[in-house]
């Protein structure tokens, strides 16, 4: 009897476990991709009626209308952006934390909470207007976050999404993406905010196309704006996969 119960309470236990384990590995990294998309749904702009009232499936190649960011701002400041990649879950907001903690939203979503997936985070001292703006995120298992950036090393997926939309406060911006390369900082000083003319700038800018596994035949000029998306590899230390893009309007 004594044996039976103990027996029980093991795999009463062990059952625990699992589920636990199901909700940390499987579920939880998941999450932070639906509140996305539940949060792009709350703010969806959709003509004078506002709301549009379906939660589209993440990853949807379907158009959707353009959000309501001042709305959504005004809730959460700490959002600088929307960053969509058409024929990807990439569909979240770009987090942007201070300084003095530059990766405060690694493991947070943009309500502050903690999330294995955590949020795309512009780096801290970018701006929006600058000429090469930053975004980091996690390379997932589960497929989320910037789990296809990987790919892009892949020519055929490569030309299958060249396209990248920003919003922010000024509108809407397309992107072309140009370049996908891996690297590391010490290589490739991929995270420079700062040029000194344009020379500078086109002289980064040509380091990233001449490290690329593959690049598109699209011309940087000094006016040109960068928009660099990382996520992390493990082929070496520090080892980053990189996705480069250039403004188009």
């Amino acid at each position: 009897m004594i044996r039976s119960f103990a027996k029980g309470v093991l795999i009463g236990m062990a059952c625990i476990c699992l589920l636990a384990l199901g909700w940390l590995f499987l579920f939880r990294p998941s999450l932070a991709r639906y509140e996305a998309a539940a949060l792009k749904n709350e703010f969806v702009q959709n003509g004078p009626g506002g709301n549009s009232g379906a939660l589209s499936a993440p990853g949807a190649e379907k158009e959707s209308p353009a959000l309501n960011l001042t709305a959504l701002q005004a809730q959460y400041p700490d959002v600088k952006a929307w960053l969509t990649i058409p024929g990807t879950v990439v569909d979240y907001p770009i987090l942007q934390s201070s300084q003095t903690d530059p990766e405060y939203y690694l493991r947070r979503n943009y309500r502050g909470e903690y999330r294995t997936a955590g949020s795309l985070f512009l780096q801290s001292d970018c701006s929006l207007d600058g000429r090469n703006l930053i975004v980091y995120g996690h390379n997932m298992t589960d497929e989320s976050m910037f789990a296809c950036l990987p790919r892009y090393l892949q020519e055929r997926y490569f030309k299958a999404h060249p396209a990248i939309r920003l919003q922010t406060s000024d509108g809407i911006s397309e992107y072309r993406v140009v370049a996908a390369l891996e690297t590391d900082v010490s290589r490739v000083p991929f995270n420079r905010t700062y040029f000194a003319d344009d020379m500078d700038f086109l002289a980064f800018a040509q380091s990233l196309l001449d490290s690329a596994s593959v690049k598109a035949d699209v011309p940087v000029a000094a006016d040109s704006r960068l928009l660099v998306l990382i996520t992390c590899s493990y082929s070496w230390p520090d080892a980053r996969y990189l996705v480069v893009a250039v403004r188009e309007s």
